[in-house]
């Protein structure tokens, strides 16, 4: 009698759990189908990620709540109970809002040396805790490579560059879009053949230039036209007077930061870069005993290269049409060449505006500026630690090497082979605690986890998500398992966490910069499409509000844009409560290795709505 009792049990079990599972696979097909389509009303993103082809497989069951009872759970009666928090939309006048480059409080900042265009966020009272809206009209952005040339005009509606920069072709308005015809202030004929220039000195296309720095970018048209040769351009420009270009480059799909050369060091490890450029950018290269040369041979990498595009190259030619005193032209290059010797670069080419130089591969053709009194060697032991540095005028030294031959710091292996190759600063044990196994292991681990992605996202590499940011990145394993010539990947490595790791994601030829999430992100609204978090609320727990980094996440991220947040599944039970709140759809799922792993993966898709929308559209 016991056995047929049981045996009862477990098909009322099973029965149940069938219907459970077809009543989720039915509410996902109706949530995507409600979701609006159309131009103007996103593209029904929801749609594809929550059904997924009903892949019931992947989200078995997502009534965490009821078998999770841990510290930082809400299921209890009294929990369920409280009412859950709604965020308000913002006053349409911040649709545009960067609470850290805000425009009136920079103006009470000192305008010398770019004081006032640096960092300077809101303090904690002052903080905006509301929805950032979208203008009216806000559209899905195009894919790439049409997005390269056209940008929609409700998305960045600012017209001044058009007229500013008309005769230089940086940007046109036709109609209800922006058309960039590639042209920039030193290559009005276009980026391409202003790269073929660059390219008959620099080995660009064969993998060894992967990652390069754009000072000054205006509207990043050099670093979308290095796309084709397969080569990622790190931009920034500061939020001044030439409006929105920073905007005007991510709705390209080009990567951007806002930024400036000012007193602060940049955001980025060490030995990063293999190409850095200034097209007309306006620094004063040679001012500050050569400072800001100095921040710029911080973070290339040896044998990498540097291009001065515009004044003062070859200002004996150049005066008069640029209007300017040859005297004033003349000490600007002096100090500049001065600054380029004592930091032991050669130069490798000069003609008409360009001038190319190339740091040296080691220190050994340097030693006779060891006793050049001019020859300040920073004396820091940590070259990585840039977050609210200041600047100084010092010569960051070179790693150890053996030999004559040597590359300090270690040789790279061209791209794409290096995007998998063991990273100098692993092999070598920069990295205290992390051996090479542990770092293969990691790279296995997001492989297998993007993978998973995929089935719940068939969206994710199809194109439809260009600009993506992973808020903590790691090794960049996530970038990594993702690569793709339809995509990019900001991976931020914060500055709170335990080991600093964004030396190896510029190694393996990825893009990222330090940031801490207590604070806003040097970026525009609505500047991303999908963002990744993996363990980032578990960092920041006791360190900041979660509700704060929530709605920074839900300012960056495009209307329809999707979220992964990857954590123990306590702590993503309270980020799902705080969403509940955002115009955000969430899903809690199990672990790829099923419902016994304590870590989750919550999904969720921001709704498309506008500014003075009443409700979510």
């Amino acid at each position: 009698m016991a056995i047929k009792s049981s045996s009862a049990d477990n098909k009322t079990r099973s029965s149940v759990q069938i219907f459970i599972v077809f009543s989720l696979c039915c509410f996902f097909y109706i949530l995507g189908a409600w979701q609006r389509s159309g131009f103007g009303k996103g593209d029904s993103i929801a749609l594809e990620m929550t059904n997924s082809k009903a892949d019931c497989n992947i989200v078995p069951s997502l009534n965490f709540e009821t078998h999770h009872a841990g510290e930082s759970s809400i299921s209890s009666s009294s929990s369920s109970s409280a009412k859950v928090k709604a965020f308000e939309p913002c006053d349409a006048r911040y649709t545009d809002y960067t609470p850290c480059q805000d425009q009136r409080r920079a103006m009470t900042f000192p305008r010398d040396s770019m004081i006032y265009r640096e960092r300077h966020c809101a303090p904690e009272s002052e903080k905006l805790r509301c929805l950032v809206p979208a203008p009216k009209g806000y559209v899905t952005p195009f894919s790439w490579p049409k997005s390269r040339d056209y940008v929609p005009y409700a998305n960045a509606p600012y017209k001044a560059l058009t007229v500013e920069k008309a005769i230089q072709n940086w940007i046109q308005y036709e109609g209800e879009v922006f058309r960039f015809p590639g042209g920039g202030t030193q290559f009005p004929q276009g980026a391409d053949k202003y790269i073929d220039q660059l390219a008959s000195v620099i080995p660009m296309g064969n993998g060894t230039v992967r990652t390069a720095l754009d000072t000054g970018c205006g509207v990043a048209s050099w670093g979308a036209y290095l796309w084709s040769r397969n080569v990622r351009a790190m931009s920034f420009a500061p939020r001044d007077s030439h409006e929105a270009q920073v905007q005007f480059a991510l709705e390209r799909g080009v990567p951007a930061v806002i930024g400036v050369l000012g007193t602060i060091k940049l955001p980025y490890p060490t030995r990063s870069f293999d190409m850095a450029h200034c097209s007309r950018c306006l620094i004063p290269w040679g001012a500050n005993d050569g400072m800001y040369l100095m921040e710029v041979d911080r973070v290339l990498r040896p044998g990498g290269y540097w291009i001065l595009s515009g004044p003062p190259i070859n200002w004996k030619i150049n005066y008069k049409a640029w209007q300017r005193p040859k005297e004033e032209l003349q000490e600007e290059q002096r100090q500049i060449e001065e600054a380029a010797k004592l930091l032991c670069w050669e130069k490798k080419y000069e003609h008409g505006e360009i001038a190319i130089w190339q740091k040296r591969v080691n220190d050994d053709a340097c030693r006779s500026r060891r006793d050049d009194p001019r020859a300040n060697f920073c004396k820091t032991d940590d070259t990585d630690d840039v977050w609210y540095k200041k600047m100084e005028a010092c010569i960051t030294p070179y790693p150890e090497t053996s030999g004559s031959d040597e590359v300090a710091g270690g040789e790279l292996q061209v791209f794409p082979a290096r995007l998998n190759a063991v990273p100098p600063r692993i092999s070598s044990g920069s990295i205290s605690g992390v051996t090479v196994e542990a770092y293969e292991d990691d790279n296995r681990q997001w492989k297998k986890h993007v993978k998973a992605y995929k089935r719940i996202n068939s969206l994710l590499d199809t194109g439809r998500y260009r600009n993506i940011m992973d808020m903590n990145a790691g090794f960049g394993g996530f970038a990594a398992a993702i690569e793709s010539q339809k995509l990019w990947v900001m991976n931020v490595v914060p500055t709170i966490a335990e080991r600093n790791r964004l030396g190896v994601v510029y190694e393996r030829g990825l893009i990222g910069i330090y940031h801490d999430w207590c604070e806003a992100f040097s970026t525009y609204p609505r500047t991303y499409d999908l963002i990744h978090a993996n363990h980032l609320f578990s960092l920041y727990k006791n360190k900041c509000n979660a509700d704060d980094i929530l709605l920074e996440m839900d300012r960056i991220l495009r209307p329809e844009g999707a979220v992964i947040i990857r954590d123990d599944v306590d702590t993503l039970i309270k980020v799902k409560r705080i969403i509940s709140g955002m115009r955000w759809d969430s899903k809690l799922v199990d672990h790829e290795d099923g419902p016994l792993v304590n870590e989750k993966v919550l999904i969720a898709v921001k709704q498309y709505w506008v500014t003075n929308s009443t409700s979510a559209q």
